[in-house]
């Protein structure tokens, strides 16, 4: 296990949201201004993201980038950008759309999942993605395409991600964390793993 890799058992949702909760503030404590975080999409995030936002916290400092979306409108209901914004809008917090005209921030958070294939955000083993080099936002087809959401894609790249403070990740189920455990362990070349090798910073995984 890589040693900047911290993995943290059995943490059900409310537990995350508290872990959360403490570093958004901590951050908005540390300095004046915008706090900009990025966070998944798909089933695991959102019942998270619910119970985070009943916390008090300044939500109106609080900026948020998806880590990627599926090439549909917002009002799809594929769309990781619409949810977020409609949770994230609620309490005042910004919600960033991904363009390829964005210029990427460095992050206090990044908060990630992972697919059972290693991909993390819509960079899948096939796009062959990079710890290094000038893209930050790139498009994409997925290969195979998901057939649970069948579109090109647009998402930030590993040297995106690693612009970051700190990494995090929930991850669950036996088959995905077995995956993970691999990456960190420097066993496999899939995304993950080579998110990992490249970090330097902290990364906490709730497994």
């Amino acid at each position: 296990m890589l040693g900047h890799v911290s993995i943290i058992e059995g943490a059900d949702d409310a537990a995350v949201a508290d872990w959360l909760a403490e570093r958004i503030a901590m951050r908005c404590a540390q300095a004046p201004g915008p706090v900009t975080v990025t966070v998944p999409g798909g089933a695991t995030p959102f019942p998270i993201v619910e119970d985070l936002l009943a916390r008090e916290l300044p939500w109106n400092r609080l900026v948020v980038w998806p880590n990627d979306d599926r090439a549909v409108p917002e009002d799809h209901p594929a769309s990781n950008t619409g949810k977020l914004r409609a949770l994230f809008g609620s309490v005042g917090a910004e919600v960033v759309t991904l363009t390829e005209m964005e210029a990427v921030p460095r992050f206090a958070l990044a908060w990630l999942g992972m697919g059972a294939d290693g991909h993390i955000a819509s960079l899948f083993p096939n796009a062959d993605p990079r710890a290094e080099g000038p893209p930050r936002i790139v498009r994409l087809t997925p290969d195979p395409l998901p057939p649970e959401a069948p579109f090109d894609r647009i998402s930030l790249t590993i040297p995106a991600l690693l612009a970051s403070e700190e990494l995090m990740f929930v991850i669950r189920g036996a088959g995905k964390r077995a995956v993970f455990d691999a990456a960190a362990a420097g066993d496999s070349d899939l995304p993950i793993a080579r998110l990992l090798a490249a970090a330097d910073q902290r990364v906490t995984c709730f497994a």
